[in-house]
């Protein structure tokens, strides 16, 4: 199948073609991504409306919608142009006015004739006592009833499109809606009690009450599972299309390995032997790895890392690191450093900064093998780079890359084994959603000797009293950390700016104490700043976010945090990770202005209240939504117009396993479930997937 199913036409074609939207309306859809009629029925509605025949006002919840029978009893015109014009009429058991402004008396004889029967729907208020419904949304004879659906559905809208048209488009795009062979295992459907797609989607469009709208109705979680099935066969694809490439068995002697843990002042724990081991497992396999580690702040990926690197040292080839800046390259170098030694392992860094001469001398031993560990940002993608016998590469902090991207790496075509390790603890929902391609280790312990950072809550009043607490720490020898939101001042926003802030800290503190890095700074400043602070010749490091991956420095043991409230709690936790590292007991000040909105006193106090990070995802996935946990911009996130990663991540788990056994069973998707799973994926514009089928 080389192009999209004939049985899906219908519902890609223009979306012009449906009732009721001219260019103008087809251009303001397009502003929300509705381009097709596929679009609209993606789009489900979000609220209900109660249309249910009443056969009295009296004892409705007023003011509210009501639907009643009437008999017309007689027309009260305005007196004065544009007044009301009001009708009265009478249900089972009272009367009612039924009022409109601007009117024309003709046209309100002609639908309301006096001493007709009409049904009635709309806004129902009290005043003065009489029962008033203003500019009804429905008048209908008692013949056209049936058109009046029970529950009315409520779409979402943009600017230039009213419910009416929305409704009117949806009924005509229903019309369109072909029967499809079942992609879903069919134990599975019977097991959720769920109808075919076409039933389903014509179902969703129908809502039968506010109950049908919950992510747990068996037809919304139908039409999500379809949304996350395809999305988990993407990946499922990818992933069977890096193992089908050759790869290479990289089995270690464990010697270098035995070495380091030798040399290690403590034990590892359980959580990094067990990663250790599924690591060394995967790379001993004639196919490729392709492992995520995920650990929360100081939970010892370093160490877990390295040793994936000697296994490949140790079978006769060569790793590579890589991180997303030149600072996290050079840390990585620095924490890697004295295990290397323990192993007797030459690890080299390259990164954008080296001179031509020193580049080609390091190019030259990487390309003759003398280098075994390349540490580096993304420059180690560039041509002139040639490994020897390239069986490792390490990707920190994956969360910045797609799966785009991932798919990019794959397609260099090496034979390595892929570790992509992220510092950032994603609810599992989310992991599978971003990483389903890839197996997870997780370390979810803390090594020994980690001590717990006490964590307080102080108002911005109260600065004069942190700026001594400062002065005093400083004086003992001990550093820390001060976060500002901003780099600098700025008209429109009161956010405190790093700039201004280290005017401040210096005139308190002192010239040579105070030091500063932001975003925006030449890498060389930025990188001097850095520098005089690991060195401890400056005693506070006031900075924007840029600190808050990776930056390892054991003797601070304090960290400021201002106008807290406007920060994420992935990021307060893991700006809070970067103290903790040393001997010292270490504090973390969230400084917040009052007062603080409900959403960011349960920030602050959720932070307070715990360090794990699994735990403290897990809240703001519940307060933020999927989409900004991971920032969508550069997260590789799917956006999905069902499926809510927050409420059905259950879902995700079963098709993400359901996605692997299809292919297992059915690699180039041939049996007749498999051809359905195709034309799912076109259902669901999985373009990319479909070129990893190939022409099938």
């Amino acid at each position: 199948m080389t192009g999209r199913p004939e049985s899906l036409f219908g519902l890609f074609s223009a979306v012009t073609g449906l009732a009721g939207i001219g260019p103008k309306s087809a251009a303001s859809l397009a502003q929300v991504d509705i381009e097709t009629p596929r679009d609209l029925l993606f789009t489900l509605p979000y609220s209900v409306v109660d249309r249910r025949l009443r056969s009295s006002v009296q004892g409705a919840e007023l003011p509210g919608i009501v639907t009643l029978r009437v008999t017309v009893a007689n027309h009260i015109p305005s007196r004065k142009k544009g007044g009301p014009y009001r009708i009265e009429v009478d249900d089972a058991s009272t009367r009612l006015q039924l009022v409109f402004f601007h009117a024309r008396g003709d046209y309100l004889q002609r639908i309301l004739p006096e001493g007709a029967v009409r049904i009635v729907s709309g806004r129902v208020e009290l005043f003065d006592g009489i029962a008033q419904m203003v500019h009804p949304d429905h008048v209908l004879s008692e013949a056209d009833i049936d058109s009046l659906p029970e529950f009315e559905p409520v779409y979402p809208l943009t600017a230039g499109i009213t419910q009416k048209t929305m409704a009117k488009a949806q009924a005509d795009a229903l019309t369109r809606v072909p029967e499809l062979a079942e992609w879903i295992d069919p134990g599975l459907k019977v097991e959720q009690g769920w109808d075919s797609w076409a039933d389903a989607m014509r179902a969703a469009h129908a809502p039968n009450g506010q109950s049908a709208l919950a992510p747990t109705d068996p037809t919304r979680s139908r039409l999500a599972y379809d949304e996350l099935l395809a999305h988990q066969l993407t990946l499922a694809l990818a992933r069977a299309n890096r193992q089908a490439g050759a790869g290479q068995s990289s089995q270690g002697s464990g010697q270098l390995r035995a070495r380091v843990l030798k040399a290690l002042p403590y034990r590892p724990t359980n959580a990094q032997h067990r990663a250790m081991e599924e690591i060394a497992a995967d790379m001993a396999r004639p196919q490729r790895m392709n492992r995520l580690l995920q650990g929360d702040v100081g939970a010892g990926k370093t160490l877990v890392a390295f040793m994936a690197l000697l296994i490949a040292v140790e079978s006769g080839g060569q790793g590579v690191m890589m991180a997303p800046t030149e600072i996290l390259a050079r840390q990585h170098l620095e924490s890697l450093q004295p295990l290397a030694e323990s192993a007797g392992v030459v690890v080299e860094i390259l990164t954008g900064r080296d001179k031509t001469a020193e580049r080609a001398a390091k190019l030259q031993a990487l390309q003759s093998g003398a280098i075994q560990i390349l540490v580096g940002t993304h420059a180690v993608f560039q041509k002139d780079v040639q490994f020897a016998d390239l069986r490792l590469a390490i990707v920190d902090e994956q969360h910045r890359f797609g799966v785009r991207q991932r798919l990019e790496l794959g397609r260099k075509g090496r034979l390595a084994d892929t570790l992509v390790m992220t510092a950032t603890p994603i609810p599992r929902s989310l992991a599978l959603a971003q990483y389903g391609d890839l197996d997870v280790s997780v370390l979810d312990e803390k090594p020994p000797g980690r001590k717990p950072v006490t964590t307080a809550l102080v108002g911005t009043d109260r600065l004069e009293e942190v700026t001594a607490h400062l002065r005093r720490a400083i004086s003992e020898g001990r550093q820390a950390y001060w976060v500002c939101p901003l780099v600098e001042d700025s008209e429109v926003s009161d956010l405190v700016s790093a700039e201004a802030r280290f005017k401040f800290l210096r005139a308190a503190l002192g010239d040579g104490a105070v030091g500063l890095v932001h975003g925006q700074m030449p890498p060389e400043e930025k990188d001097a700043a850095m520098a005089r602070f690991v060195a401890g010749e400056t005693g506070v490091l006031v900075a924007t976010t840029v600190i808050e991956v990776g930056v390892n420095v054991p003797n601070a043991s304090i960290m400021v945090i201002e106008r807290a409230e406007s920060f994420g709690l992935a990021q307060l936790h893991q700006l809070r990770g970067r103290v903790g590292r040393g001997e010292a007991q270490s504090t973390c000040l969230l400084m917040y202005q009052s007062p603080l909105s409900e959403t960011g006193r349960r920030r602050l106090t959720t932070l307070r209240e715990t360090e794990d990070g699994f735990r403290i995802s897990e809240v703001d996935l519940e307060m933020r939504g999927a989409g900004d946990l991971i920032g969508t911009a550069q997260s590789g996130l799917p956006k999905f117009r069902i499926a809510d990663l927050e409420r059905q991540s259950g879902l995700m788990a079963v098709a993400q396993s359901d996605a692997r056994t299809l292919l297992e069973k059915d690699p180039d998707l041939s049996s007749p479930r498999g051809q359905a799973a195709r034309t799912l994926l076109w259902l669901m514009r999985q373009d990319e997937a479909i070129r990893l089928i190939g022409v099938g």
